[in-house]
């Protein structure tokens, strides 16, 4: 985020979603001696963590629930992917603008409001009576997760101001993302379980109470002595962009080319033209767009969009293959995954003393190969019994988008002169979550437009019927089950055949992706910038 950071704070030490910096040839000199965080700090820095890992659990327990969701709720294609999609394009579009806010009125009083909006709009969406109001409520919790991020990581900079200590929680509090993407499918799996889909979104209520009785004893109010002004119009004009282009995504994927997706596409283009031409006439821009002319940046943050989009895009449709192709409990499908989710976490550890030797331009490709591999597998061996090749797949693309985004989030902090390392932060999260709406936007359309067309409906079918049928895997499944043995059992072979099908087609996109970031990562890693003295 733009302009916050206090005076006292050294810029060049931030770190994103990697969990161990990797030192990019910083100058030598000895460090200014600084008091020493108490034993306080460090139960300041547990309570701080639990809005990182329910933020990051919820990127992907919502996969394990859509099954649970489609069944009961009865989503058309685009309905199902809104519900996925609302939480992180609003979050996304946010972040910057609720940390400047952050900055301004106080960033523990921005991390209580979030977190008492957040815990209350979880109620109202477990409780959601149609998809239209668990999709709105979605967007409301994007609306109050932006708050939640900026300011646990600007306050927990005020904590510590030891360098050592601060370097040491910083990782701790980054490597919440990957922990809690970890939890996230062996949680929602016990979960569901046992519960109902709702009991997903409850799951915020007893992790943000603590918050809520903790925060205003152990952490001190922080604000920006200079804060930069709320821009509004920046902040509609992000939302504005990405909205239109998303929206236009699904359009084209699911209804074919139309003047309304193609129209949706090109106003959404027109605000981020406009967005970033405003942020160039800025003194104090929202979000530093300059940052992009250093290559080696803006190659960092393509290898960390290309990523989270295949990482998602995976998720969406194999939490779907397990659970309603394979047959397998929300836990055993949760438990299936939870080897890749663990080797993410392993390889961003694994990799940090490895880049220390081996160059970016080499390192990152070789990664992103990896996760290539993991797609390619899951395109030549996807069957209904296909659990082991897709748990060495998953274990391949976690290995290596684990240590792809390592190096490229500290690559994006390096790149960038110390005093725009928030900026840099901003924009490298902001990448995340873009990533996690296009993940299942593109591959999530895609795959619903090759079901649609691949499924072959009984002809005893009733409109509605085959309108569910037709719409969902979910729904597919709901309607074979209401038919006799043979009529209902010719519907669930098809919707699996089809649905498989469209996994061949998305994974050779998945496998085209991380090619691309490959070959954007060899191309503009290739000198990449010493990290900045001023």
């Amino acid at each position: 985020m733009t302009n916050t950071t206090q005076p006292e704070t050294q810029p060049h030490e931030l770190a994103t979603r990697s969990t161990a910096p990797i030192d990019p040839g910083r100058a030598s000199a000895a460090p200014r001696r600084t008091p020493r965080a108490p034993r306080r700090a460090w139960v300041a820095l547990a309570v701080l963590m639990l809005p990182v890992l329910l933020v990051s659990i919820d990127n992907t327990v919502l996969s394990f629930a859509l099954p649970a969701i489609s069944r009961d709720l009865a989503p058309t294609a685009a309905q199902q992917l809104w519900i996925i999609d609302a939480y992180p394009l609003v979050l996304a579009g946010l972040l910057v603008g609720m940390g400047s806010g952050g900055d301004r009125f106080g960033r523990r009083r921005m991390l209580l409001i979030g977190s008492t909006g957040f815990a209350v709009v979880s109620i109202v969406a477990a409780f959601a009576p149609t998809a239209e109001a668990l999709i709105a409520a979605r967007a409301a919790l994007g609306f109050f997760g932006a708050m939640l991020m900026p300011s646990t990581l600007s306050l927990l900079r005020a904590v510590f101001t030891d360098r050592e200590q601060r370097r040491l929680a910083i990782a701790i509090w980054a490597s919440g993302f990957a922990a809690g993407s970890a939890l996230g499918p062996l949680v929602g799996g016990l979960l569901l379980e046992h519960f109902a889909w709702g009991s997903v979104f409850l799951l915020a209520v007893p992790v943000l109470v603590p918050l809520l009785v903790l925060v205003p004893l152990l952490i001190p109010e922080s604000r920006d002595p200079a804060p930069g002004r709320i821009d509004l119009v920046s902040t509609v004009l992000s939302l504005a962009a990405m909205g239109p282009i998303v929206y236009g995504i699904k359009s084209l994927a699911t209804e074919g080319v139309d003047g309304f997706g193609v129209q949706a596409i090109a106003f959404g283009a027109f605000c981020a033209v406009w967005f970033v031409r405003r942020q160039l006439r800025s003194d104090s821009p929202m979000l530093d767009v300059r940052l992009f002319r250093q290559g080696s940046f803006g190659g960092a943050v393509l290898v960390n969009l290309f990523s989270v989009i295949a990482l998602v895009g995976f998720l969406y449709f194999v939490s779907q293959h397990l659970q309603l192709i394979a047959g397998l409990t929300p836990v055993a499908a949760g438990l299936a995954l939870l080897p890749g989710l663990v080797a993410m976490i392993i390889a961003g550890l694994v990799v940090v003393p490895i880049a220390r030797r081996v160059r970016p331009r080499v390192l990152v490709p070789v990664a992103l190969g990896l996760s290539a591999a993991g797609y390619l597998l899951i395109a030549v061996t996807t069957s209904a019994e296909s659990i082991a090749p897709i748990v060495i797949a998953f274990v391949l693309l976690g290995v290596g988008i684990g240590a792809a985004e390592t190096v490229s989030n500290e690559l994006i902090l390096s790149s960038a002169p110390p005093a725009k390392a928030g900026a840099a932060s901003a924009v490298s999260e902001t990448a995340y979550e873009l990533g996690a709406v296009l993940g299942t936007a593109v591959l999530g359309s895609i795959l619903a437009a090759q079901f649609r067309s691949g499924i072959v409906l009984p002809s005893v079918l009733t409109e509605g019927q085959a309108d569910a049928a037709r719409e969902t895997l979910a729904g597919a499944v709901t309607v074979s089950e209401q038919l006799p043995g043979p009529i209902g059992a010719q519907l669930a072979a098809s919707a699996a055949h089809a649905f498989d099908g469209g996994v061949v087609v998305t994974s050779l996109i998945g496998v085209g992706l991380m090619l691309a970031a490959a070959v954007v990562a060899a191309i503009a890693l290739r000198n990449p910038a010493p990290a900045p003295t001023e």
